[in-house]
């Protein structure tokens, strides 16, 4: 396994609640989410679904020397896309999203 990376479940009450779900609500992570269903064209990757879109994030960053999650905007595109609520829901039920250590 690769030292930079850690895997961590998180249940729905950690996603939803505390600074995460606050981030959430920011104009920043609107716009940011806008342009990633925009490019995915409002359709899920997974089942083609267009309704209850989410944008889901592939991996996420730690900054050690901040000692914080980066916020929600500030990932790359690669590193986000567009899932129907229901594969969203699935895919955190099956994999644990991958924590990347940086500086």
């Amino acid at each position: 396994m690769n030292p930079n990376f850690e895997t961590i479940n998180y249940d729905e009450t950690t996603l939803n609640h505390g600074g995460y779900g606050a981030t959430l609500f920011d104009p920043r992570w609107k716009a940011r989410r806008k342009e990633i269903l925009e490019r995915d064209h409002h359709t899920c990757v997974i089942c083609q679904s267009k309704i209850k879109l989410q944008v889901h994030h592939r991996q996420y960053q730690f900054s050690r020397t901040l000692n914080v999650f980066n916020n929600p905007w500030e990932y790359t595109d690669s590193l986000m896309i567009t899932l129907c609520n229901t594969c969203h829901q699935k895919g955190h039920n099956l994999y644990k999203v991958p924590i990347k250590y940086i500086k």
